[in-house]
């Protein structure tokens, strides 16, 4: 029975695809034949507008990808510094990415560098970590193989080719956003507006500026050519051979995403809400939508299988919804047709999926051992009040910007740039619509097979409804986390964008307003042109300043004594940031690194942080020989740390941790026999010099070595 079952569905398919195939040239002939033109010349006319809207597309990405690369040499005047000066430019958790790209370069063979990658024992002190699954390294193993398989050795240092690569894909992201704008509105006007605009608002859609090997700048260009593709998907009477096309690239681009990041699966999940949504309301072909279910379930089980058993993903939330949303599936039957049994099942529907999507993530949860990202839900419980806490990693996260609620600049900036208001307005005209057809299907009025344009009811289509949906879970994301606007405010400009240009959604407006004095279509287009041009011209005034990092000389400095000063086996503790930067121009060992998806390295980064706190030398020296540390480096930044926020330093964060702090009468007072370790340890006096001595130092850095033969002399 299931296998005739799924024959019915497939031979379904084939007769959907056969009757689309066969609907779309007989309409374009009757049109045609209506206006008095040959189909010869219909045919030159869709085949120009396609190849000029496709050399649009791809102009702007490579346009960007070349800006990027000025930008960047411009910010650092990159091709005249030396190795050591370009490598500094990469900070943090960046450093660490591409510290191991170097390393399997180096490597006598392909083979042997993943395996020192995944038994890795030369990058933290006393412990060994499988950096590809801990630190989702397959970005740098294709970079690697691609430099190496290319043959670039001789034509390129791999400096450049790595941030090529990066610079490249962020024009394919820039291209898959003009492409998605284009297949909605129907005019490649909109994906030049959405290009303009992302740029222009490149603070909040991108962050390629400050880090470019960070996860999400390798993996978002491959989700928004999932977008570009399950927005072709979805569209109602698409040729057999355009809807095999999108199913295709949205395998490929999901497989792809899955793997170059580790947090992809809660974007993903975030993606199978909206659909659910979409087919909930039966505004969606059911079938469609339980193929890209089926695409979520196979994504997650390969990159279970490569990513070395990943316990997080058989745990995630996107895993136990659509599991929900497979077993539920039998209700849906006889849902789309218009009786009283039908909406009672729908309800039913909804409730059923919620409810075992729920019991089988509490369920997966209690008899699959994982460790990875409980951080996560401690950190929702502080951030939603529902929990306070001491800690100090878990007050450090919350006090990160990234963490914050968005500014009002955020606002202001969207604001100057026309961006949020035609965002706002293309989001009402749009939910309206769509609440206007959700009401018709409850009241059994059945979908239109083929929306015209002078029926003004862009809410019927589905890809729309899907993009609508999509962008109010990724704002309402947004409003709670400044970090989230990178993932939310390119869709903004894609949908503004795609509204601003679409004579559907100015026809849709004015069918509600109801004129008479000129005639609706006409104005409709003249508008969908007008626009964007006028908002084209005005984007044309804002200009950018393209900072110059004046510390760049401090770090080379200091990193030119570790080079030659300290010993092959040393070990350097620091901030975790610092070390980072430290591991990649050195290649010394290092005692913590900026990742957080570990408690061990958590509980590490709060010991080496002690340096800022207020504890006797004794106790740090205890700390720094614990993890093997042969030199320590004070970073007078944070010592002498002047935040915007009080309470958010952090040697304020060490002082709450540690208990140093009185409250008396609403008022903090920090209180300890001991004084701040990181000013102490610089006057140079007993006890503090019997277990450190200062090697080097400027205006920034100090560094000591930590003896390993304690002298009491005073």
């Amino acid at each position: 029975k299931m296998s005739s079952g799924a024959a019915d569905l497939r031979q379904r398919k084939k007769q959907n695809c056969t009757e689309s195939d066969k609907m779309a040239p007989e309409e374009r002939n009757k049109e045609n034949s209506k206006l008095g033109r040959s189909p010869k010349y219909m045919l030159i006319q869709r085949f120009a507008k396609l190849f000029f809207g496709c050399l649009a597309a791809v102009t702007s990405g490579m346009m960007y990808a070349v800006y990027l690369s000025t930008y960047h040499e411009r910010k650092f005047w990159f091709s005249s510094r030396q190795e050591l000066e370009r490598e500094i430019t990469f900070q943090g958790d960046s450093a660490i990415y591409y510290s191991f790209y170097k390393e399997l370069l180096k490597a006598p063979s392909f083979e042997r560098g993943v395996y020192e990658l995944t038994h890795n024992n030369k990058t933290i002190s006393l412990k060994t970590i499988n950096a590809v699954q801990q630190m989702t390294l397959y970005p740098e193993l294709i970079a690697s193989v691609l430099y190496q398989a290319s043959g670039s050795e001789e034509v390129i240092e791999p400096v450049y080719f790595y941030i090529g690569i990066v610079f490249g894909l962020q024009g394919i992201y820039v291209t898959a956003l003009f492409v998605t704008s284009w297949v909605m509105s129907g005019t490649w006007l909109a994906g030049m507006l959405t290009v303009a605009w992302f740029i222009i608002n490149r603070t909040d859609t991108t962050r390629i500026d400050y880090s470019i090997p960070s996860r999400e700048n390798w993996a978002l260009p491959y989700f928004a050519c999932q977008v570009a593709a399950l927005t072709g998907y979805l569209k109602k009477n698409l040729n057999c051979s355009a809807e095999k096309f999108c199913y295709l690239l949205v395998n490929a681009s999901t497989y792809t995403f899955m793997m170059m990041w580790e947090y992809s699966h809660y974007l993903l999940f975030v993606q199978a809400v909206s659909l659910f949504l979409l087919d909930s309301f039966a505004l969606a072909q059911t079938e469609k939508v339980h193929e890209v279910y089926r695409i979520y379930l196979f994504s997650v089980i390969v990159g279970y299988l490569l990513q070395f058993e990943n316990s997080a993903l058989l745990v995630s939330p996107l895993l136990s919804l659509v599991v929900a949303l497979m077993l539920s599936k039998s209700l849906q039957m006889n849902m789309k047709k218009s009786t009283f049994v039908s909406r009672l099942l729908k309800i039913m529907y909804i409730y059923l999926v919620l409810t075992v999507a729920v019991t089988l993530n509490f369920l997966l949860k209690m008899f699959i051992p994982h460790k990875e990202n409980g951080h996560l839900l401690k950190f929702i419980e502080v951030k939603l009040g529902l929990n306070t806490t001491k800690n100090f990693t878990m007050n450090w996260l919350l006090c990160q910007e990234s963490l914050q609620a968005p500014s009002q600049d955020f606002f202001l900036r969207l604001t100057q740039s026309s961006l949020l208001p035609f965002y706002i307005l293309v989001l009402i005209i749009c939910l309206f619509s769509v609440t206007q057809v959700i009401f018709r299907r409850i009241c059994g009025e059945p979908l239109k097979e083929t929306v015209k344009l002078e029926d003004g009811r862009i809410g019927e289509r589905p890809e729309i409804v899907y993009h609508v949906i999509h962008t109010i879970l990724l704002g309402c994301l947004a409003m709670c986390l400044e970090g989230m606007k990178y993932l939310w405010t390119p869709y903004v400009c894609m949908l503004a964008a795609f509204g601003v240009c679409s004579p559907e959604l100015w026809m849709t407006l004015f069918k509600w307003l109801r004129l008479k004095a000129v005639h609706p279509i006409l104005l409709a287009l003249i508008l969908s042109m007008a626009v964007p041009t006028i908002i084209g011209f005005s984007l044309w005034k804002e200009v950018r300043k393209i900072p110059l990092w004046s510390f760049l000389a401090l770090r080379v400095c200091w990193c030119c004594f570790c080079r030659r000063q300290a010993p092959v086996a040393a070990v350097f503790a620091g901030s975790p940031q610092l070390m980072g930067v430290i591991k990649l121009c050195t290649g010394w060992m290092v005692s913590s690194l900026p990742l957080y998806n570990d408690d061990d390295l958590l509980k590490r980064n709060e010991n080496i942080y002690q340096i800022y706190s207020k504890r006797s030398a004794e106790d740090i020296y205890k700390i720094l020989t614990s993890y093997k540390a042969n030199f320590l480096v004070i970073e007078d930044s944070i010592c002498n740390e002047v935040g915007p926020v009080r309470g958010c330093r952090v040697k304020d964060l060490l002082d709450i941790a540690n208990g140093h702090v009185v409250c008396e009468e609403g008022d903090n007072y920090a209180y300890s026999k001991y004084g701040r370790f990181c000013h102490e340890i610089k006057m140079n006096y007993s006890p503090y010099v019997n277990y450190f001595t200062r090697v080097y130092w400027n205006r920034s850095y100090f560094v000591y070595r930590i003896n390993t033969v304690i002298s009491f002399q005073s």
